[in-house]
């Protein structure tokens, strides 16, 4: 009998779903009262509408009704189905109303987000500051920037929070999704898009722009011009020899800088 009922709860697994989950439901949208495979499915079709008052994303908690895509049977959201008694989903969490048969993805619950994530609990702590799940490998290892997870990826402007792809934490602690960092490092772009503190460590770069610097020397009427200077890396200003290649800060010897008009002193 315990083989049977097991097999029951496994009728259909990892065969049905979308591009998005694998799970034996549908759920039917609060606000426009169709049925859809997941949420993302739903707000993908709800953005491609001709009319832009019409484009919606759906609420995941207001998700209230559900179809077994086993039985056909509409019933209220829920682990099993009420009807053919299948798991229409391995994985279910009745707050955000998600079901997953691939528990490949580590899924699980967090309460200080109050979404579902993936990864495995153990792989991941809160940060309270930041406003959002972090790998340990951050712990007491970032920046905390206020609720930095909760903002639009600076490149791709998708809202990072609840974001599907991969995100990562800059040094300066702002995120962005990697997939997009990556693109902006291969167009030789290394700052951050929102503070323009140095992404990477750079000090092989810096050592052979000083080479450049010192291997090109400047006209007469520029060799002893002088420029006030802002460090984006270190935010000290100092007064430095104009160059062409670029002006080192005299503080952290950084060529991350930007001239800036010579600070007023006080009468």
């Amino acid at each position: 009998m315990e083989a049977s009922a097991n097999q029951r709860l496994d009728f259909g697994k990892m065969g049905y779903g979308c591009e998005h989950y694998r799970r034996r439901c549908k759920i039917r949208a609060p606000c426009c009262n169709e049925v859809f495979s997941c949420r993302h499915c739903h707000n993908e079709a709800a953005s491609a509408l001709r009319n832009p008052g019409d484009r919606h994303e759906i609420n995941r908690f207001e998700v209230k009704q559900v179809i077994c895509s086993v039985c056909d049977t509409e019933q209220p959201a829920s682990q099993t189905c009420a009807n053919c008694g299948v798991n229409m989903g391995e994985y279910f969490c009745d707050v955000c109303v998600f079901y997953d048969d691939d528990t490949t993805r580590g899924q699980f619950h967090c309460k200080e987000c109050g979404i579902c994530r993936i990864g495995g609990r153990e792989n991941f702590f809160h940060c309270q500051r930041c406003g959002s799940c972090y790998s340990i490998n951050l712990r007491n290892n970032h920046s905390c920037v206020e609720n930095s997870m909760r903002h639009h990826c600076p490149i791709c402007f998708e809202y990072l929070f609840d974001s599907l792809k991969d995100t990562t934490v800059l040094k300066c602690g702002h995120t962005i999704h990697l997939e997009c960092l990556t693109e902006m490092t291969n167009r030789n772009q290394y700052c951050c898009p929102i503070c323009s503190k140095s992404v990477f460590d750079m000090s092989k770069a810096w050592q052979r722009l000083d080479e450049e610097v010192e291997a090109t020397v400047m006209p007469e009427v520029y060799r002893h011009k002088k420029v006030w200077i802002l460090c984006n890396d270190c935010n000290d200003t100092t007064e430095v020899l104009y160059h062409i290649l670029g002006h080192k800060c005299a503080h952290c010897q950084s060529y991350n800088t930007r001239t800036i008009a010579p600070p007023i002193l006080p009468q």
